[in-house]
Protein backbone atom coordinates (compact mmCIF):
# COMPACT_ATOMS: atom_id res chain seq x y z
CA UNK A 1 0.00 0.00 0.00
CA UNK A 2 1.22 3.28 -0.70
CA UNK A 3 1.58 5.71 1.44
CA UNK A 4 -0.44 9.48 1.07
CA UNK A 5 1.37 12.44 1.93
CA UNK A 6 -0.80 14.22 4.72
CA UNK A 7 -2.07 17.20 4.22
CA UNK A 8 1.05 20.12 5.98
CA UNK A 9 3.40 18.25 3.77
CA UNK A 10 1.35 18.61 0.60
CA UNK A 11 1.55 22.12 0.89
CA UNK A 12 5.53 21.73 2.04
CA UNK A 13 6.24 20.64 -1.39
CA UNK A 14 5.62 23.13 -5.09
CA UNK A 15 3.42 22.42 -6.80
CA UNK A 16 4.67 21.24 -10.33
CA UNK A 17 3.14 21.60 -13.69
CA UNK A 18 2.91 19.13 -16.56
CA UNK A 19 6.44 20.26 -17.69
CA UNK A 20 8.14 20.30 -14.47
CA UNK A 21 8.78 23.97 -13.77
CA UNK A 22 7.40 25.46 -10.32
CA UNK A 23 3.79 27.41 -10.58
CA UNK A 24 4.58 29.53 -7.12
CA UNK A 25 7.94 30.50 -8.06
CA UNK A 26 6.53 32.05 -11.96
CA UNK A 27 4.13 34.32 -9.96
CA UNK A 28 6.53 34.98 -7.37
CA UNK A 29 8.94 36.71 -10.63
CA UNK A 30 7.15 39.25 -11.70
CA UNK A 31 5.25 42.58 -11.36
CA UNK A 32 1.56 42.31 -11.90
CA UNK A 33 0.03 45.07 -14.27
CA UNK A 34 -2.26 46.32 -11.13
CA UNK A 35 1.12 47.17 -9.22
CA UNK A 36 2.62 48.69 -12.18
CA UNK A 37 0.02 51.34 -12.78
CA UNK A 38 -0.05 52.20 -9.24
CA UNK A 39 3.46 53.11 -9.28
CA UNK A 40 2.92 55.27 -12.68
CA UNK A 41 0.03 57.07 -10.83
CA UNK A 42 1.90 57.60 -7.78
CA UNK A 43 4.77 59.29 -10.35
CA UNK A 44 1.88 60.68 -11.96
CA UNK A 45 0.33 62.73 -8.42
CA UNK A 46 4.45 63.47 -7.73
CA UNK A 47 4.65 65.19 -10.75
CA UNK A 48 1.56 67.30 -10.89
CA UNK A 49 2.45 68.40 -7.77
CA UNK A 50 6.09 69.14 -7.70
CA UNK A 51 6.61 70.62 -11.68
CA UNK A 52 4.61 73.83 -11.01
CA UNK A 53 6.70 74.84 -7.67
CA UNK A 54 10.08 75.03 -10.38
CA UNK A 55 10.69 77.85 -11.34
CA UNK A 56 10.55 78.66 -14.96
CA UNK A 57 12.74 81.13 -16.79
CA UNK A 58 11.54 83.99 -18.77
CA UNK A 59 11.62 83.06 -22.48
CA UNK A 60 13.30 85.41 -25.49
CA UNK A 61 9.39 85.39 -26.59
CA UNK A 62 8.08 86.25 -23.13
CA UNK A 63 10.48 88.92 -22.66
CA UNK A 64 10.03 90.69 -25.63
CA UNK A 65 6.20 90.26 -24.73
CA UNK A 66 6.80 92.36 -21.79
CA UNK A 67 8.56 95.18 -23.72
CA UNK A 68 5.35 95.50 -25.95
CA UNK A 69 3.04 95.50 -23.44
CA UNK A 70 5.44 98.19 -21.39
CA UNK A 71 5.79 100.45 -24.40
CA UNK A 72 1.79 99.91 -25.10
CA UNK A 73 1.31 101.55 -21.82
CA UNK A 74 3.45 104.36 -21.76
CA UNK A 75 1.91 104.66 -25.47
CA UNK A 76 -1.75 104.60 -23.88
CA UNK A 77 -0.64 107.11 -21.06
CA UNK A 78 0.91 109.73 -23.65
CA UNK A 79 -2.12 109.36 -25.90
CA UNK A 80 -4.39 110.46 -22.71
CA UNK A 81 -2.15 113.03 -21.94
CA UNK A 82 -3.09 114.90 -25.44
CA UNK A 83 -6.57 113.53 -25.66
CA UNK A 84 -7.32 115.13 -22.19
CA UNK A 85 -4.77 118.38 -22.28
CA UNK A 86 -3.46 116.85 -18.99
CA UNK A 87 -0.30 115.89 -17.15
CA UNK A 88 0.06 111.75 -16.86
CA UNK A 89 2.91 110.41 -14.64
CA UNK A 90 4.02 106.55 -15.48
CA UNK A 91 5.05 105.42 -12.11
CA UNK A 92 8.38 102.83 -12.88
CA UNK A 93 9.48 101.13 -9.97
CA UNK A 94 12.59 99.34 -10.66
CA UNK A 95 12.94 97.79 -7.07
CA UNK A 96 9.80 96.42 -7.14
CA UNK A 97 9.92 95.46 -10.85
CA UNK A 98 6.80 97.72 -11.68
CA UNK A 99 5.09 100.23 -14.09
CA UNK A 100 1.85 101.65 -13.27
CA UNK A 101 -0.51 103.92 -15.55
CA UNK A 102 -1.35 107.56 -14.28
CA UNK A 103 -4.55 106.94 -16.04
CA UNK A 104 -5.77 103.48 -15.82
CA UNK A 105 -3.67 102.51 -13.02
CA UNK A 106 -2.92 99.16 -14.55
CA UNK A 107 0.02 97.58 -13.19
CA UNK A 108 2.90 95.40 -14.95
CA UNK A 109 4.51 93.26 -13.19
CA UNK A 110 7.77 91.70 -14.05
CA UNK A 111 9.10 88.44 -13.01
CA UNK A 112 12.45 88.07 -10.49
CA UNK A 113 14.13 86.62 -13.42
CA UNK A 114 14.23 89.72 -15.54
CA UNK A 115 16.51 92.41 -14.58
CA UNK A 116 14.62 95.82 -14.59
CA UNK A 117 16.79 99.05 -15.03
CA UNK A 118 15.50 102.65 -15.62
CA UNK A 119 16.91 105.99 -16.84
CA UNK A 120 14.85 108.62 -15.74
CA UNK A 121 14.95 112.08 -15.70
CA UNK A 122 15.87 113.53 -12.15
CA UNK A 123 14.30 117.05 -13.03
CA UNK A 124 11.66 117.66 -15.33
CA UNK A 125 9.57 120.82 -15.86
CA UNK A 126 10.67 122.72 -12.64
CA UNK A 127 9.80 119.23 -10.83
CA UNK A 128 11.66 116.83 -9.27
CA UNK A 129 10.71 113.44 -10.81
CA UNK A 130 13.06 110.04 -10.48
CA UNK A 131 10.35 107.75 -10.60
CA UNK A 132 8.02 108.42 -13.42
CA UNK A 133 7.55 109.44 -17.18
CA UNK A 134 5.77 112.70 -17.31
CA UNK A 135 3.84 113.22 -20.48
CA UNK A 136 2.39 116.43 -21.11
CA UNK A 137 -0.34 118.15 -23.03
CA UNK A 138 1.50 118.99 -25.37
CA UNK A 139 3.05 115.45 -26.37
CA UNK A 140 6.49 116.28 -24.98
CA UNK A 141 7.47 114.32 -21.96
CA UNK A 142 10.41 114.08 -19.78
CA UNK A 143 11.50 110.93 -21.33
CA UNK A 144 13.68 108.19 -20.11
CA UNK A 145 14.85 104.22 -20.47
CA UNK A 146 13.35 101.06 -19.16
CA UNK A 147 15.39 98.12 -19.86
CA UNK A 148 14.52 94.98 -19.19
CA UNK A 149 16.88 92.00 -19.18
CA UNK A 150 17.64 88.20 -19.10
CA UNK A 151 20.71 86.43 -19.67
CA UNK A 152 21.88 87.16 -23.40
CA UNK A 153 19.22 88.80 -24.30
CA UNK A 154 17.07 92.37 -23.45
CA UNK A 155 14.85 95.15 -25.01
CA UNK A 156 15.50 98.83 -24.07
CA UNK A 157 12.04 100.71 -23.94
CA UNK A 158 12.09 104.22 -24.92
CA UNK A 159 10.40 107.33 -24.74
CA UNK A 160 11.69 110.29 -26.70
CA UNK A 161 11.33 113.35 -24.17
CA UNK A 162 10.97 115.79 -27.37
CA UNK A 163 8.76 113.88 -29.00
CA UNK A 164 7.32 112.09 -26.49
CA UNK A 165 7.30 108.80 -29.00
CA UNK A 166 8.05 105.42 -27.40
CA UNK A 167 10.27 102.78 -28.81
CA UNK A 168 11.41 99.32 -28.54
CA UNK A 169 14.97 98.43 -29.31
CA UNK A 170 16.74 95.21 -28.88
CA UNK A 171 19.79 94.66 -26.92
CA UNK A 172 22.27 91.87 -27.40
CA UNK A 173 24.02 90.77 -24.08
CA UNK A 174 26.67 88.80 -23.37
Amino acid sequence: MERQPTLSAARAEPARGAKGFDAQALDAQGFALIEILCVLAIIGLLAAIILPAIPRSTTRAKLESYAVETAALLKSDRNSALRRQVRVATQVDAEARAIRSGVTGQTIRLPRDVIVQATLASRCADRATGRSIDFFPSGMSCGGTIALARPGMGYEVRVNWLTGGVEIVPQKLL
